[in-house]
Formats: C-alpha cells, sequence, structure tokens
C-alpha cells in the first residue's frame, strides 16, 4: 500500500512517461496522416496491460499501481472539461442555426439506426456468459449497448475538423452540431440505464430535467450575462488574469453540474463555451487555454482507458467474431446512416460521404461511456476490451476515409483553409 506522498511522487513519472509515449504515437500517427489524438488513443492502450503489461508486467504494475488509477482519473476529467470548453467557445452558433434541420436529421439517423443495432447485440450477447455484470438484465443490457454504439467521438470529430481547416465551415458546423445532440441523447439514455440499475427513475428525471434546464438558463441568460466579458477583453487587449480565474471557475462549477445530475461533467463545460463571447475574447482564451489542456491533460484520460483494456481477453473465435460484429453494425449504423440522412436533406454525395466518415469516429466519448459501464458493473472487461477495439477502428477510420472522399477534391478547389497534422 503507497502512501499519499509516494502516490504523488509517482504520479509525476507516470506524467513524463505518459507524455513522451503520447508524443511518439502521435509522431508516429501522422506518418501514416492521423491526427496527433488518434495516436494518444491508441498510446493508452500501449501502456496498459494489452502491451507493456504483457511485455513487462513488473515495470507495468510499478508504474502504474492500481492506487494511482484514482489520481489519474481526477486529474483527466480537469483535461476534459476544459478541452470540451474549448469546443464549446470554437461553435459558430449562426452557422448552427442555418443547418438546424439537416443537423437534426443527421442526428436522429446517426443515432436511432445504431441504438438499435447495438440493442439488438445487447439482447444477443446477455445470453453469453461474460459479457455483462451479474445483476444486468435485458433490458438494462441493450439500452446500454445501444447508447454506446450511437455515441459519437465528438472531441475527436472537434479535433480532426479543426486539424483539416473544416473549423467554421458550414461542413464542419454540421458536423459538430450533429455529434453534439447525438451525444446528449446517448448520455440521457445512459441516465435511464443507470437509473435501471438502481431502480430509481427520479436519476434518470433529474439527468434530463436538469441537463435541459442548464443548457437554457446557459444559452439565454448566461450568454447575456457573460457578453460584457468580451468588450471588457477586446478593450484590454487581452483576457486578465481575474477573467480568466473567474471563466475557470465558471467552467469547474458547469462541470460539477452536470456530473452531479448525471449528464457528465463534459458537457456542463461545453454548453458554457458555447456560451462565451466570441471574436477576440474566443481567439485569446484559445490561446491561453488550449495548449496546456491538449498536450499535458487530455493524454491522462486515454492513458486512464488504457489501463483497463484488456484485449488479451478477447482470445478465441467467437470473441473476434463478436468484435468483427460490433464492428460492422457500428460503421453500418453511424457512417451509413448518417451518410443517408445528409443525402436526403440536399447535401452533395461527397459531403454526405464526410459526414458519415466523421460521424463515425468513437474515440473519447466512447471511452467515456464504457468506462462509466465498467465502473457500474453492467459491461465486463472481455466487452470493454471488445468496445474499445471498435472505438479504435472506427477512429482510425475517420481521417482516411474523410480525406479519401472529401478533403482531396474540397483543397483541389480550394474550400478547405488549411489541414493541420501537427
Amino acid at each position: 500500500m503507497l502512501t499519499t506522498f509516494e502516490l504523488s511522487v509517482r504520479f509525476f513519472l507516470q506524467l513524463a512517461f505518459i507524455l513522451g509515449v503520447c508524443r511518439l504515437c502521435g509522431w508516429l500517427a501522422r506518418l501514416i496522416h492521423q491526427p496527433q489524438v488518434v495516436g494518444e488513443m491508441i498510446a493508452g492502450v500501449v501502456m496498459g496491460p494489452s502491451l507493456l503489461g504483457l511485455l513487462f508486467p513488473a515495470a507495468q504494475g510499478w508504474l502504474f499501481p492500481e492506487q494511482s488509477k484514482a489520481i489519474l482519473f481526477a486529474v483527466s476529467q480537469v483535461g476534459l472539461a476544459l478541452y470540451m470548453f474549448l469546443v464549446g467557445v470554437e461553435l459558430r452558433s449562426e452557422l448552427l442555426r442555418a443547418r438546424a434541420r439537416s443537423a437534426a436529421a443527421v442526428s436522429v439517423a446517426g443515432m436511432v439506426t445504431p441504438f438499435l443495432l447495438g440493442a439488438a447485440i445487447g439482447l444477443w450477447l446477455i445470453r453469453e456468459p461474460g459479457m455483462f455484470g451479474p445483476k444486468v438484465d435485458p433490458f438494462e443490457a441493450g439500452l446500454f449497448v445501444g447508447a454506446a454504439m450511437a455515441i459519437t467521438a465528438f472531441p475527436m470529430l472537434a479535433r480532426i475538423i479543426y486539424e483539416r481547416g473544416l473549423t467554421g465551415t458550414s461542413l464542419g458546423t454540421l458536423a459538430l452540431a450533429a455529434g453534439a445532440i447525438d451525444d446528449g441523447a446517448a448520455w440521457c439514455v445512459l441516465a435511464v440505464v443507470v437509473a435501471s440499475l438502481d431502480h430509481n427513475w427520479i436519476v434518470a428525471a433529474k439527468a434530463i430535467g436538469g441537463g435541459a434546464a442548464y443548457a437554457l438558463v446557459v444559452l439565454t441568460v448566461g450568454r447575456k450575462l457573460l457578453a460584457p466579458l468580451g468588450a471588457r477583453a477586446e478593450a484590454d487587449g487581452t483576457i486578465r488574469e481575474p477573467m480568466l480565474v473567474f471563466v475557470l471557475g465558471l467552467v469547474m462549477l458547469g462541470a460539477w453540474y452536470t456530473d452531479v445530475i448525471g449528464i457528465y461533467a463534459v458537457f456542463g463545460a461545453f454548453i458554457l463555451g458555447v456560451a462565451m463571447p466570441k471574436g477576440f475574447f474566443a481567439q485569446d482564451l484559445q490561446r491561453k487555454i488550449e495548449p496546456l489542456t491538449v498536450a499535458l491533460l487530455l493524454p491522462l484520460f486515454f492513458t486512464y482507458s488504457g489501463l483497463n483494456t484488456r484485449l488479451d481477453l478477447v482470445d478465441t473465435p467467437q470473441l473476434w467474431l463478436v468484435a468483427l460484429v460490433v464492428l460492422a453494425a457500428a460503421c453500418l449504423g453511424k457512417g451509413g446512416a448518417c451518410w443517408a440522412a445528409a443525402r436526403w436533406h440536399g447535401e452533395d454525395n461527397r459531403s454526405a460521404l464526410a459526414i458519415g466518415a466523421l460521424m463515425n469516429a468513437r474515440g473519447l466519448m466512447e471511452l467515456i461511456i464504457l468506462n462509466i459501464g465498467l465502473q457500474r458493473g453492467i459491461i465486463s472487461t472481455t466487452f470493454f476490451s471488445i468496445m474499445v477495439v471498435m472505438a479504435i477502428v472506427t477512429t482510425l477510420m475517420a481521417a482516411p476515409l474523410f480525406e479519401w472522399v472529401y478533403g482531396r477534391h474540397a483543397r483541389r478547389q480550394g474550400l478547405l483553409g488549411r489541414e493541420q497534422l501537427d
């Protein structure tokens, strides 16, 4: 049993190791034209029992003792909240309003289809031993797998959009809006699963009603109250330290509130970011917060998820068949359905394919929902690992698929402002 002092000392060594491995994997990812964040996601699995623990179990166990997971988890939540806050700050609501109908259609298609396929897989696998917790019934299994399949890697999607020069464009805003609606609905379904598991439906009502009330207040009254911050920052030529501390405090409060009501901290931070003043204020805020968040804090969550991933448990042809079925259903349900919905609402085929490719990534949000399921005893480590495989593969597919169906053609026509893979 390590003391608090020993854990804190070990934590600094963990940070140095995590940063080094994530940077190396990110560099390798960029060599094959993948975003840095995809490399960081794979780095988390590399540092866990699936590779480092398999090759050097004693060293991996010493570097990442079980007690240290709580510290990694807590610090990683700060990084997630700040990152999602910045995603919200970047979102241009005027473009969102212009694409609201298409975004809603893409979101519904990209949520309902994979949810139904996921629910069917949950009902199938609940009969297989070792996939779900002993207290989970078929209804809960179907709901959880459906929600997990319907999720979109919203932060990952935002990062790919940023790195491909789509920030602020019509296509980028449509994909972000659809992803945000998808994930919000998926978290509400997760709240229902947790409520069912606890036999307390007040939990679900509190999550859905409290989340809707929070979004309404922040995006109306909150937006007006925050507007003077933009004028003050522009007059001063910078966001001064007291104002920055005030904003960061609001982010933490928003994250705390949505975490308490059961939706999850990242959505409180995201909604607050959407309500923040745009223009100079948003740009200066990003310059001050983004580098440390992306470089130091965000990789911790990938590491935490990787420590819970055991790919060595997927060790039979039957389990790999399950993994293939899950992957096929995920791609067909999300990518195919979003493409069809976008085409139905007037997008050209190339743009619709691009939206399907972007929405099919699971990445970070998938890992979040899977970790919650694992912690609550809804799914086993084996099924958790199968779903992580699906999350990694669909996320790896997103950037090259987008490049193939849209990026190279758009650059040729001058539709992309830049391509930034660093």
